[in-house]
């Protein structure tokens, strides 16, 4: 384990005992009868964007659980029994998955017909209250979950003494842990990040050597960006200094996953400073590539609008939902989103198949690149 990690864990084991005399001390208090835990609220009511730092934060308002309050106890049960865990995965220098920790954890309350945990999504919301109320975050935790998201291209990571090298990793890429703060980038000849949405245009771009003709390292995302692909991205930024061009499709899902890269999610708001990056700049989709690059016949119409019978995706409703964060409200934003409503249509990166296989990447991303296109 590197040297950095064995000064978290010292951190951390403190962060965590400092959580647990709070409460013994409680406990002991003869006049105490209101033992509780205090994580910020993460709801979008107590999200702010800052718009000099470009990234979100959480405001000052907090949730107090309550112990001797019966709608509480539960969950209060619940923290306890994960800060414990995670505790002893940071003595024992062993890390478990978040779904192992919540098998670990899971079973039948003595005397009651009562489970701790019903599903993994109450341990997952803990392991986040865990990280609001310690300041720990889950890597700190030795907490990890599946990896998410491919690298490709001119980059040598050192990982925990073995080295990773992006350019002979074939066709499948190096595998994103969701830790990779240990990460030691040891050499690296890109000129950029390319972050891509969907596996099928990483795979295209791979197959038409994009990452070698271009100095481009590739970040596959497939869809929403998992933590370590994000973290990964902002050390690209930030310690090698290299700009971050994301690529999606064109439609508010699309921006949704942009608008995270480069701003940070509301439900991670807390740790904006090491997942967002704010100069991260958007290459495409665009309503304008439509027109451009006459892609009108390849368009898909937008799902969801009030008086249809509307769609699995309800993309009118998500429209107006990005179009409301504050950190979307730039003019040129409310006019890219306010033309796909008004066009009733989105468009994919795989429609750029319709010029050709090759088109994307010899041809879109290289122009869009060199012109600096670019939606900020």
């Amino acid at each position: 384990m590197p040297k950095k990690s064995f000064e978290n864990d010292e951190k951390t084991v403190d962060r965590l005992t400092h959580l647990g005399k709070k409460i013994k001390n409680q406990l002991k208090d003869p006049e105490e009868d209101n033992l509780t835990i205090e994580t910020q609220v993460r709801s979008r009511s107590n999200v702010e964007f800052d718009e000099e730092d470009g990234r979100l934060s959480l405001g000052d308002s907090y949730s107090t659980r309550k112990f001797l309050n019966i709608s509480h106890a539960r969950k209060f049960m619940q923290t306890l029994m994960v800060a414990s865990k995670t505790k002893e995965l940071v003595q024992q220098g062993r890390t478990a998955s978040i779904r192992e920790v919540y098998y670990q954890l899971k079973h039948s309350v003595p005397g009651l017909d009562e489970n701790t945990f019903d599903d993994q999504d109450e341990s997952n919301n803990v392991v986040v209250d865990i990280e609001t109320a310690t300041g720990a975050i889950r890597e700190d935790l030795h907490l990890f979950a599946e990896p998410k998201g491919r690298l490709f291209g001119p980059i040598k990571i050192d990982d925990s003494g073995d080295i990773i090298d992006g350019m002979s990793m074939g066709t499948s890429g190096m595998a994103i842990n969701s830790i990779v703060d240990h990460f030691e980038f040891v050499e690296c000849e890109a000129d950029f990040v390319l972050v891509v949405e969907t596996s099928a245009m990483v795979n295209r771009l791979v197959e038409e050597d994009f990452h070698k003709d271009h100095n481009a390292v590739i970040i596959g995302t497939g869809g929403q960006p998992a933590r370590g692909a994000r973290r990964l991205i902002n050390m690209l930024n930030d310690e090698l200094d290299l700009p971050v061009y994301v690529f999606t499709d064109g439609d508010p899902w699309g921006y949704y996953i942009y608008s995270v890269i480069k701003s940070g999610s509301m439900s991670l708001a807390f740790q904006s400073d090491r997942l967002a990056t704010p100069e991260a700049r958007l290459v495409g989709m665009t309503m304008e590539d439509i027109e451009e690059y006459g892609l009108e016949h390849v368009t898909e119409n937008l799902k969801g609008k009030s008086g249809d019978n509307g769609g699995p995706t309800k993309d009118y409703k998500r429209i107006n939902d990005v179009m409301d964060y504050p950190w979307m409200e730039t003019e040129e934003w409310q006019n890219q989103l306010q033309k796909m409503i008004d066009k009733g249509v989105r468009i994919e990166q795989q429609a750029l198949a319709s010029q050709s296989l090759e088109f994307v990447a010899n041809e879109y991303l290289p122009q869009k690149i060199e012109n600096r296109n670019f939606l900020d």
